[in-house]
């Protein structure tokens, strides 16, 4: 099975991604590692971008995948050796060409305005003439499910001209990603009966929600080559998305698409190019999403305790994922138990288990979430236990928000801590109340615990909950906190946002001082 993909062309094509120069090519990078046999980097007939792209992809040596370069089908009435998008295909210094072409004869003639005789005459010339130039040609028939279904003759014998002038692979796309996973099958049937012999791939949109289950359907019943993208990025509701493609086919359908030991690498992958497209992944998106192995209810999280295939598909291991178990009012002894022994706590006998389970779902009442929130929870059952001190103990804390007559906003807090029975009051500006509060309590607590001066505050959520309440609605407070070998998170809920945000950050500190080797 071949894995051909095209985050970088029509991928890039989503809409809100821009990938700069360096950002391709980190990404194809990236994409070789995890081992996908084709790397489409664009269109160097499009843009001085693309073009740079391939004479930097060109400079480097790939460990296993061949980059591509692609653009359409000469113009009308152009001959192939002058058309300037062929000339730049073939020049660009990319290892193999991808030429799309059409197929549906409403495109030919409403789109191209040419006759359907030139068109196939097109589709020959611009795949034949790249091959004698030494470059192995892919064929992308866009529209041809739309295009079979208009005019069936018409569209086999566009990809009869294809395979005629040495096409290696012939590419049916789902342009408009409408069409449903037994239109796919069938038509994919009548292309092998009509082609014998030639290399039929697949190309899905996600316009139907269908792109992987069409992608599916077309390898079930021969296709052996496959295009999408990382993360199912692309124009409109995007391209089908690898990142579900690849796991299914090595671990349901029994299909190697990746070297061996690359699978694992996927998750990594899909959160890199997320990170890079400046685009949240999604949580629950299958496979490598946050959530894809989390288990939040009770009775889940005790069944998964007793067996790990209980509610689960899948290892998650096997696609650098790991399993999660979440704590909230839904929670039961079992997503406790788990989370503790996960976080290195001490055993926690009955008594101190319900009184963790029933503090969780109390907080969570009052508009705390304890799912992104493992420091905090960590905190909980460390508080239960004999002879437990915390560090350092709030005493009182007063903040001053004031607007200058040169219109700068400024902000100071004051705070009394005790610390060990030391009591440390100290006082800080900041650019908000939130970071004096944070400043004061580092000025107050880094004289006892040094090692405070290697953490920092890495990002800084803040959630109103019943927005009909308006300013008197309860907010949530979520902290991410870190050092160099890891980080973690606190939760603080008020109607008070600086009550929130103190819960909140004096957990995080606990936690930072408490996780230190002693």
């Amino acid at each position: 099975m071949e894995i051909y993909d095209t985050t970088l062309r029509d991928g890039s094509q989503g809409e809100g991604i821009n990938f700069s120069l360096s950002d391709k090519i980190h990404i194809a990078e990236r994409l070789d590692l995890l081992g996908v046999d084709y790397i489409e980097g664009g269109w160097p007939g499009s843009n001085p971008k693309d073009v740079a792209f391939f004479e930097a992809a060109a400079a480097r040596t790939w460990q296993h995948a061949k980059i591509y370069a692609f653009g359409m089908t000469r113009r009308p009435s152009v001959c192939v050796e002058s058309d300037e998008n062929i000339k730049a295909l073939v020049s660009c210094g990319a290892q193999g060409v991808t030429i799309f072409g059409k197929t549906w004869t409403h495109h030919v003639t409403k789109v191209l305005h040419t006759t359907l005789h030139e068109n196939l005459k097109m589709i020959e010339e611009s795949i034949a003439y790249p091959r004698s130039q030494g470059f192995r040609v892919i064929y992308d028939a866009e529209h041809f499910f739309d295009g079979l279904k208009a005019d069936p003759e018409y569209a086999l014998s566009t990809l009869k001209a294809a395979a005629a002038a040495g096409a290696a692979t012939i590419v049916l796309c789902d342009t408009n990603g409408g069409n449903l996973p037994e239109m796919i099958a069938d038509a994919v049937r009548l292309v092998m009966a009509t082609i014998p012999g030639a290399r039929v791939g697949i190309h899905t949109h996600n316009d139907a929600e269908l792109a992987v289950a069409n992608a599916l359907a077309a390898i079930r019943t021969g296709a052996t080559h496959v295009q999408g993208t990382i993360n199912g990025y692309g124009e409109r509701c995007g391209n089908a998305n690898l990142c579900s493609i690849i796991p299914t086919l090595q671990l349901k359908i029994g299909i190697d698409c990746l070297p061996e030991g690359k699978l694992k690498h996927l998750t990594e992958t899909a959160r890199y190019v997320g990170e890079v497209a400046n685009r949240a992944l999604e949580t629950g998106q299958p496979y490598v999403g946050h959530s894809a192995f989390a288990h939040k209810g009770g009775v889940h999280a005790a069944a998964m305790r007793r067996s790990p295939i209980a509610y689960q598909h899948v290892d998650p291991e096997l696609i650098g994922n790991r399993q999660r178990t979440l704590i909230s009012e839904l929670s039961g002894r079992g997503n406790v138990l788990e989370l503790v022994e996960r976080v290195g706590s001490a055993t926690l006998d009955g008594a101190r288990l319900t009184s963790v389970v029933e503090r969780v779902k109390a907080l969570e009442n009052e508009g705390f979430s304890f799912e992104s929130a493992e420091a905090s929870v960590h905190l909980l059952v460390q508080r239960t236990e004999v002879g437990y001190v915390p560090p350092f103990k709030l005493v009182d804390f007063t903040t001053v928000i004031q607007r200058l007559p040169n219109h700068k906003m400024v902000a100071q807090a004051m705070l009394k801590l005790d610390v060990n029975g030391h009591i440390e009051h100290t006082a800080a500006d900041g650019n908000g109340p939130i970071n004096a509060l944070d400043l004061a309590a580092r000025k107050a607590l880094s004289p006892h615990y040094p090692h405070l001066d290697e953490t920092k505050l890495l990002d800084f959520k803040v959630r109103v909950l019943d927005g009909h309440d308006g300013t008197a609605a309860t907010v949530r407070v979520l902290i991410e906190t870190g050092d160099e070998e890891e980080s973690w998170s606190t939760v603080g809920s008020s109607q008070n946002i600086i009550e929130a945000s103190w819960i909140a950050l004096s957990d995080s500190l606990e936690y930072a001082i408490i996780r230190a080797p002693k």
